[in-house]
This record gives C-alpha cells, sequence and structure tokens, in this order.
C-alpha cells in the first residue's frame, strides 16, 4: 500500500466540543470529510483516528472505516502515528476532521508531491488569500514560502510584516493590509491543514519534543521547521472552511448552500 489517508477526529474540542459529529446539511461534519475524501484517487485506504465512541458510532453507522484511538493522544500526528503504526505504507496524509469543504483533487496534489520526489519527507497546502479579512484573523494560519516552495514560518500573526515607509502593516491592521502588500508586491498565503508525511518521518515527527515557537503559536507544523526539517507546500486553487467555532459551522452551511445552489443551477 503507497498511500492512505487517516482523518483524526477529536470529540472534546476546546474551542467547540463535538464539532467533528455536529450536523451540517442533515450529515455530520466527519461524514462530509470522509465522503469527499473517499473520492481521492490516490488513497489506497481511508481511516478515522477517533478518540470518543460517539464519534466511533457516527463513522460506522455511515459505513466509514474507523479505528479508536488513546484519548491521551497529545495531538493529531500522534493520533494518526497509533493507527499506521502496524500498517505497511509509504505515505501517510493527514486529512483534517473539521474540513468539510475539502476537495479530493486536494489529496490527491499532496500525495503526488511526495509520490513524485522521494526526497521530501513532509508537504501540505497553500491558498492565496483573496479575502482581506483573512490577513489579520488568527484563527487563519498564514505562511510564508522560499523561492523553491519551501515553507520558512508558519504564523497566527499577519506575515510578511510589510513596512511601507515609516509605517507598519499591523499598525494599521485594520485598515488594508491587502493593499499594503500589492505595493510591495506581497502575495498572503494562507495554511490549509492537510499534511502529507513519509510514514519514517511521522514517527521521527512524533517523537520530537514540543517546541516552544509550536507552543507559543499553538502550531504542531512549526515543531518540524524548529528542528531543521523541511515542509513543501502546494499551492491549491481550492477554498476551503475549517470549523473551529460555532460560526465557523454557520459560514460552511453557507457556502454549501450556495455551492449546491450553483450546481443545481448549472446541471438544470
Amino acid at each position: 500500500m503507497k498511500v492512505v489517508g487517516v482523518i483524526p477526529a477529536r470529540y472534546n474540542s476546546t474551542r467547540f466540543e463535538g464539532k467533528v459529529i455536529a450536523d451540517l446539511l442533515g450529515k455530520p461534519i466527519i461524514q462530509h470529510v470522509y465522503e469527499k475524501a473517499k473520492a481521492a484517487r490516490l488513497l489506497d485506504d481511508l481511516i478515522v483516528a477517533a478518540d470518543d465512541d460517539r464519534v466511533v458510532k457516527i463513522v460506522k453507522d455511515f459505513g466509514g472505516k474507523v479505528i479508536y484511538t488513546s484519548p491521551k493522544q497529545p495531538t493529531g500526528s500522534d493520533r494518526i502515528a497509533e493507527v499506521v503504526n502496524p500498517l505497511d505504507v509509504k505515505i501517510v496524509i493527514n486529512i483534517q476532521g473539521d474540513e468539510p469543504l475539502i476537495e479530493p483533487k486536494m489529496i490527491d496534489e499532496l500525495a503526488r508531491v511526495l509520490l513524485n520526489d522521494e526526497k521530501l519527507v513532509m508537504a501540505t497546502l497553500v491558498k492565496k488569500i483573496n479575502n482581506p479579512e483573512d490577513i489579520n484573523n488568527p484563527n487563519v494560519v498564514k505562511v510564508v514560502i522560499d523561492r523553491a516552495g519551501f515553507a520558512l514560518y508558519f504564523s497566527r500573526f499577519p506575515i510578511p510584516y510589510v513596512r511601507i515607509g515609516d509605517s507598519l502593516i499591523a499598525a494599521a491592521a485594520e485598515a488594508m493590509p491587502n493593499e499594503a502588500g500589492r505595493a510591495k508586491n506581497i502575495v498572503y498565503y494562507k495554511h490549509i491543514g492537510l499534511y502529507a508525511y513519509t510514514k519514517d518521518f511521522l514517527f521521527t515527527f512524533t517523537n520530537l519534543p514540543p517546541s516552544p515557537l509550536e507552543e507559543a503559536e499553538e502550531l504542531e507544523q512549526l515543531r518540524a521547521l524548529e528542528y531543521g526539517y523541511k515542509i513543501k507546500t502546494v499551492e491549491t486553487e481550492f477554498e476551503t472552511v475549517g470549523v473551529d467555532t460555532p460560526q465557523d459551522l454557520e459560514k460552511a452551511k453557507e457556502t454549501l448552500t450556495s455551492s449546491r445552489k450553483a450546481e443545481n443551477a448549472k446541471n438544470s
């Protein structure tokens, strides 16, 4: 088996408990994620890694493949490592359980990068930011990228920190940071939390102690950078709505409803 997708599904989310089984237009969020991921062409298997019996039951009810993992696992990556440990697999795709608008092509884009370059150990998705509000939103993680497409840093802060004359973009915060960026030919990218790892590197990563930057920003991927590992970024055209709060769920409902109406109009 070359590629396995694993969806870590934690019930006790700090900001929105039980979000992975919250209803989204008649289906739990985890079912939306699973059905989209199942359509990816490069996945040889797809497994939900759950830490709660309620999640396990719901996944089984809709016919998904699920494995109960220890509630004591500190991160989604550790939960994934528990699932793939006995599997003979080359590449592992970490598919977030709170991304109901994920597209199958996004998973294939990510898997293909590691399949085509054996020197890479980790990759993730990014997208150009089109909504100026996202730049100053700490729930939208920003990423800066080098010329070879590797991540330099991830942050909840607006990065890069653009100077216009003697003023700072952050000082102008609520004004027009995107306009300041354009003045300096800067493109802002947001991070979409899908990851691909080689199985070997996944276990290397989970055995590394949490890093200061990771703990400061509460961004697990910074651990890899801080210990000197490279993360290849893959730019995608697809927009997603991660559900971190009840407000995000309403936004996902609106987006999905609009998408369905557009699709129905196209087919009518």
